[in-house]
């Protein structure tokens, strides 16, 4: 297997980034979902409501950049951009989402959904595009839909990583991880996001066939630095 891309979102469930290397922690990609949209009553942004969330229409209008002074920066439709940490983007926020929010740092609870690192490969991608359908355009669904932070290429079709918790994945030369189970998805799939167009049949074809989930979260046993086109192999 080969690392293909690597995404990375500085704030949770805003549009992200995709970058050719990072370090990986203990607790993830470095500054993977470190922020995140909190509203008046302390819950924090999401495409869906839970106990600790709440779905917020109009956050995949706004992208999170990594900065340069700690904070990241978020970008507005209109091209403006604020530092996570600048009142004057807290205001500017509020004002496209129509709700007062600020930008919050985690503190104690990780903002993470399920586990530090998400991983899909294009076996998966294949295999669902062949139950919803592909794009507008033809093409595999989007690996963009489900938000994860890593993609990694594998031949044939299937969801391989069903048969993969609890097995150790070294990524390029020091990167330890130690698979846990599949991610269960959300609405979130289906909601339009940067090229991807709204569709409503990813979940309900998920949930009829694979129980409802797509790719695997994990552990990170060793740390280290990943690099687009690292080797992916079983230890």
């Amino acid at each position: 297997m080969q690392l293909v891309e690597i995404r990375r979102y500085p704030v949770k469930s805003l549009l992200g980034e995709v970058t050719e290397t990072t370090a990986v922690d203990s607790r993830g990609l470095a500054g993977d979902r470190l922020w995140a949209v909190r509203d008046a009553d302390g819950k924090f942004g999401s495409g869906k409501s839970t106990r600790r969330f709440r779905r917020m229409p109009g956050l995949f209008d706004l992208r999170a950049h990594t900065g340069t002074a700690g904070a990241p920066v978020v970008e507005l439709p209109d091209g403006r951009r604020f530092a996570a940490d600048d009142p004057a983007g807290h205001q500017a926020i509020s004002d496209h989402l129509g709700r007062p929010v600020t930008l919050a740092a985690e503190d104690g609870v990780p903002h993470h959904d399920e586990g530090p690192v998400s991983l899909i490969t294009t076996a998966a991608l294949r295999a669902v595009s062949a139950m919803a359908g592909p794009e507008a355009n033809g093409a595999s669904v989007d690996p963009l839909r489900f938000r994860a932070n890593l993609l990694l290429d594998l031949p044939g079709t299937g969801f391989p990583e069903d048969d993969w918790s609890g097995r150790r994945l070294r990524i390029g030369p020091g990167v330890v991880l130690r698979v846990v189970r599949p991610l269960t998805r959300c609405v979130m799939i289906d909601m339009a996001q940067e090229r991807a167009p709204e569709r409503n049949d990813l979940l309900k074809s998920l949930a009829e066939q694979n129980d409802m989930t797509f790719g695997v979260f994990a552990t990170v046993e060793r740390p280290g630095h990943l690099t687009t086109g690292d080797t992916a192999t079983w230890l």
